[in-house]
């Protein structure tokens, strides 16, 4: 079985069977059931759990090369037979189960923190859950991704006790101050007060739409002004979906605008942000970002870019821009950009033959200490959702999903 991060995505095919098969197999081999138990055969009924609520399931390389489950959970909404206490607007999570000879390598959390963001993607109020006292691994998962005891809400039956736990979304940092931070080289706003992002092809952050309102000429009218204005500057056309943006995202698609990625923002509270770790290590940082810097960032986002106009877009937001030198050379560099309350962290790039040592992390807290230094009191990041690695590192540091927007072109 494959070492590799897992896959974690929504059930499908014979996925769906060997989901059922899975969860009863690891209830039983941590009896938390007994086999001739009426709930083993429910535990195994992953069918019926694909049908009424969402059947998520980790997924890995096996040996011949096929897709081989590992781990499940189901996520049910308010109202569904699978909902045993969660109220309105809440998502409870249920059956969390991963298989014995996979366990020890992070999939139990992965598991939640995928079902963290499906609470975001679909607008749900927060994540519900109970947990048995023996479920003591389980608890400690909950506790690292920021669950919270509801003890007025515990409940049982027979003998059995359940502790009710939940997590709520954090605010998100919302469109403006994202644009704040990153804020294209030329902003065109059209007649319905859609922002326009136009920079040369620089980052599809920089050179794409925001949707703010359709004013009274409709979302036609207000596409229409978009492309115009991509055609006239040779580039494609691009519109950033957010999660209220349900009539833009319709027209798109009947345009034939593709999903180009998906992205998650994650956010974490400053008040204690972690320390950094590696204190030895040479971080410099600047109000600018240098030659050094720049190509650094650049090999690996976008190599034949227009350098002037990248720094012009850097440039765009007061910022820091932290680079960590090993053998005189850069070998890693993370920009902090400041709006409001908020500070963003973006452009982290860590060298190939300088990875697997922690840098990247190491990066991310001498940001923190530099954006506490500077007053922020939140941070947030922008990570494609499909980044498990990314999303690994981020969770470790205390950040949980906030929002979440999806780019479509045409």
């Amino acid at each position: 079985m494959s070492a590799a991060a897992p896959v974690v995505s929504v059930a499908t095919g014979s996925q769906v069977a060997d989901a059922g098969a899975l969860t009863a197999e690891a209830y039983l081999a941590d009896r938390l059931v007994a086999p001739d138990e009426d709930y083993a055969l429910e535990l195994r009924d992953a069918q019926r759990r694909a049908v009424e609520a969402t059947l998520l399931v980790a997924t890995v390389e096996g040996t011949d090369g096929a897709s081989v489950v590992v781990g499940t959970v189901t996520l049910a909404p308010y109202g569904t037979s699978y909902a045993e206490v969660a109220e309105p607007g809440e998502l409870e999570l249920r059956m969390l189960a991963v298989a014995p000879e996979a366990r020890r390598r992070g999939i139990a959390e992965d598991l939640v923190r995928a079902a963290m963001r499906h609470c975001v993607v679909v607008g749900a109020r927060r994540l519900v859950l109970s947990t048995l006292d023996a479920m003591q691994t389980a608890q400690r998962v909950y506790a690292r991704l920021g669950f919270v005891a509801q003890p007025h809400r515990d409940w049982g039956h027979v003998e059995i006790h359940l502790r009710v736990h939940t997590w709520t979304p954090p605010e998100p940092p919302g469109v403006l101050v994202e644009q704040a931070t990153w804020p294209p080289a030329r902003v065109h706003v059209t007649e319905a007060g859609w922002r326009v992002g136009v920079s040369a092809g620089v980052t599809r952050r920089a050179n794409s739409a925001i949707p703010l309102g359709s004013g009274s000429r409709g979302v036609g009218a207000a596409l229409d002004e978009v492309e115009a204005v991509y055609a006239a500057a040779g580039l494609p056309s691009i519109v950033r979906v957010g999660r209220a943006d349900r009539d833009v995202e319709a027209e798109l698609e009947a345009r034939g605008y593709e999903v180009a990625s998906e992205t998650d923002v994650l956010v974490r509270d400053l008040a204690q942000a972690p320390a950094a770790e590696r204190p030895h290590l040479h971080v410099v940082s600047a109000a600018a970002p240098d030659d050094a810097w720049l190509s650094t960032w650049l090999g690996a986002k976008k190599a034949d870019a227009d350098r002037a106009l990248a720094r012009q877009v850097l440039l765009g937001a007061p910022a820091d821009y932290l680079a960590a030198a090993v053998d005189g050379h850069a070998a890693g560099v993370i920009r902090v950009a400041y709006s409001e309350d908020w500070a963003a962290l973006s452009c982290l790039v860590v060298r190939p033959d300088a990875r697997r040592h922690g840098l990247g992390r190491e990066l991310t807290l001498r940001a923190l200490e530099v954006a506490r230094s500077r007053g922020a009191r939140r941070a947030f990041l922008q990570v494609e959702s499909h980044n498990v690695i990314a999303a690994r590192l981020y969770a470790a540091l205390g950040f949980q999903p906030a929002d979440a927007y999806r780019y479509r072109q045409r």
